[in-house]
């Protein structure tokens, strides 16, 4: 009798935004068991993680995790400090949506996940064409933590070493959007925004808003986005 092969699993990270709803369609569809992770950090913008928990709820994920992170007693940027306005007009250099260290802390608590379930790939949906400038979304980065990662953990030591998967790093948002329709995402149910409403309403002003704006027009879709 020949022995079963374990099925492959991937540690997703799930925002609720556009580009990891797409990531955890392609995990899915590259046939990995995927195990859902999301953060509440303290993000203004907490619909997102409505939205996360909904699409993991939807999407037959093998488990499921929110983890809670107080970034907002740290500050220092308008996603997580108040006292700090999210631009609505185009700006210059790094702009103050920029969580510090944020995929950092987000991949290592993935990473942690990943060897306990002997997960073999972390799944982000990092973007470094249509995207903030935010510098820990290249792909210079997200090399320097895989190989960090070959450093750090018993999996690694022992000949299984967790891949950081980015499918979406090189793609422009317009491609990123016409792939996730073929692999079925139902984009009206993601949230991007990062001064949504309570509701899930997007502002339509913010960097990220006019990210997604421009994705849909240049892949001549209609804009599933609920604005307020």
């Amino acid at each position: 009798m020949m022995a079963q092969t374990k099925n492959r699993k991937a540690v997703v990270l799930l925002s609720g935004g556009l580009d990891s709803a797409t990531c955890l369609a392609i995990a899915q569809k590259q046939g990995f068991d995927c195990y859902g992770l999301s953060f509440d950090y303290g993000q203004r913008h907490r619909s997102e993680l409505d939205s996360a928990k909904q699409l993991a709820m939807q999407s037959g994920l093998k488990d499921y995790k929110v983890i809670p992170i107080d970034m907002r007693g740290l500050g220092g940027s308008a996603l997580t400090d108040s006292s700090i306005d999210v631009p609505e007009a185009a700006s210059e250099g790094i702009p103050v949506t920029y969580v510090p260290a944020r995929n950092t802390v987000f991949l290592a608590y993935a990473l942690s996940w990943a060897e306990v379930i002997s997960a073999e790939a972390i799944f982000i949906g990092v973007n470094a064409l249509d995207y903030s400038g935010y510098p820990d979304c290249r792909p210079e980065y997200i090399k320097a933590f895989q190989d960090m990662a070959n450093l750090a953990t018993r999996q690694s030591i022992e000949g299984n070493a967790v891949s950081i998967e980015t499918p979406l790093i090189q793609l422009t948002k317009a491609e990123i959007i016409n792939l996730g329709l073929t692999l079925g995402v139902d984009y009206s149910k993601t949230v991007s925004c990062y001064q949504a409403d309570e509701l899930g309403r997007a502002c339509g002003l913010c960097d990220s808003c006019r990210l997604r704006k421009k994705g849909f027009d240049e892949a001549g879709l209609p804009d599933p986005t609920r604005y307020t």
